[in-house]
């Protein structure tokens, strides 16, 4: 049809005075297959060889995107707010600021009692004065004012708690993600301070972090990228970030520099460790000890671990970021299959999982999120199981806690050569 049709059109450009030689040089088109389906195997112009993929695992260059760069959910994003634990919220009505409530006043001045004659005023009668007695000295006893046991010295070591308080979720259950004060005593916060319209200093949640000596945390470099480290502080020893009245108090730091991984690549997060140096060490407590590190190229497949956090439950409007600090115990999974897991989600089937990675996770509904970003992901110490090194930095994940889809962690063991020569 398509033939008949061109040489149709050929004839009545000749017959409107073409000239003979351009006619000749209109040849037909080849005839598509019969089922209408591209018969050039989906090759580009010039036979490059392609594969149809949805749109967003094509780079603007035309190349399959390989490593997940603009399509992980990076734990430390908060794209519509500018504060770490800000959210957005509707307001109820026109006015976006809202106005100070006026202190009440009453209508009308309150009468003042005038004495009567007839009923002259009662005298007060003389009361007892009580007699002080004696009260016993108190005992400083840190175990029972933090309420946590060290079951051992040095590094690594989760704290015990001394009662059998538990933690229960609103339906009455006991809450499983829930920690108890001090029972990851590294877990560290980066604050950013900024500064409100009166001029008043206010902390911003920006991301977790470790302590890995008493004067430098690790955190990712996701995290902290592009901050002066004058208006970072580092905090330890928090757990209830809306109560100042803890067992013991928390203990902040300034910082004095920031060091990235040298081969950080920011799009896929490729090495993404930093290491913060404070402008003072920490004092060691029962609410603020180091972790311990693994070695070079170390591995705890067959483990099940901690990641530990104040981010959100899930991603969207709906998560909400955490009150206490919360736990989630993860198994280890190999890279190979968390590549070939991953590559089933929007990753597409092309989809390579660096070296610098590790994974943990894919279980339903357990997982990190939004904002627990740079906090460390802890397993136990071979033969010696008291003991936690860590294993990874919170870095990026598909959703949080969907379809069973493991998280992806920044290897600390692969980056051990480099941490060891910034330590020193």
């Amino acid at each position: 049809m398509r033939r008949a049709l061109l040489w149709a059109a050929a004839a009545l450009l000749l017959g409107a005075g073409l000239p003979e030689g351009l006619a000749q040089e209109l040849e037909p088109l080849e005839p598509a297959s019969a089922n209408g389906a591209d018969t050039t195997g989906g090759a580009l112009e010039g036979d490059l060889d392609c594969q149809c993929v949805p749109y967003f695992l094509c780079s603007p260059d035309n190349k399959v995107i390989d490593n997940g760069e603009g399509i992980i959910d990076i734990r430390s994003s908060v794209p519509r707010c500018p504060g770490e634990i800000d959210v957005c919220c509707r307001v109820p009505s026109g006015d976006t600021t809202p106005s100070p409530s006026p202190s009440p006043q009453p209508d009308y001045p309150d009468p003042q009692p005038q004495p009567s004659p007839d009923y002259p005023e009662p005298q007060p009668q003389p009361q007892p004065q009580p007699q002080p007695q004696p009260q016993p000295q108190p005992v400083p006893d840190e175990r029972h004012q933090s309420n946590v046991l060290v079951p051992q010295a040095g590094c690594g070591v989760k704290r015990l708690q001394a009662t059998s308080l538990r933690i229960l979720t609103p339906e009455g259950a006991p809450d499983d993600t829930a920690t108890f004060f001090a029972e990851f005593p590294w877990m560290l916060a980066v604050l950013l301070e900024e500064r409100i319209a009166d001029g008043r200093p206010l902390n911003r949640f920006k991301c977790g972090a470790s302590l890995i000596t008493p004067s430098v945390a690790l955190t990712a470099a996701h995290c902290i990228i592009g901050q002066e480290p004058s208006a970072l502080k580092v905090r330890a020893g928090e757990w209830d970030t809306q109560n100042r009245s803890e067992p013991l108090p928390h203990q902040d730091r300034g910082v004095t520099r920031v060091v990235l991984h040298p081969n950080y690549r920011a799009g896929p997060l490729y090495n993404d460790v930093a290491l913060i140096f404070l402008d003072t060490p920490f004092e060691l407590a029962d609410n603020v000890d180091t972790v311990c590190l693994p070695d070079q190229g170390q591995t705890f497949y067959g483990n099940r671990c901690y990641a530990t956090g104040w981010g959100r439950d899930s991603f969207g409007s709906t998560g909400a970021y955490q009150k206490i600090l919360r736990k989630v115990d993860l198994p280890m999974v190999p890279n190979n299959e968390c590549e070939s897991r991953l590559r089933q989600t929007r990753l597409g089937p092309f989809f390579r999982l660096h070296n610098s990675f590790v994974c943990a996770g894919g279980e339903e509904g357990r997982d990190t999120c939004q904002g627990d970003g740079g906090g460390p992901l802890v397993c136990p110490m071979p033969g010696d199981p008291g003991r936690y090194a860590q294993v990874g930095v919170v870095a990026w994940g598909i959703g949080c806690g969907e379809n069973a889809n493991p998280a992806v962690y920044a290897s600390v063991a692969n980056a051990m050569g480099w941490i060891n020569s910034q330590l020193g």
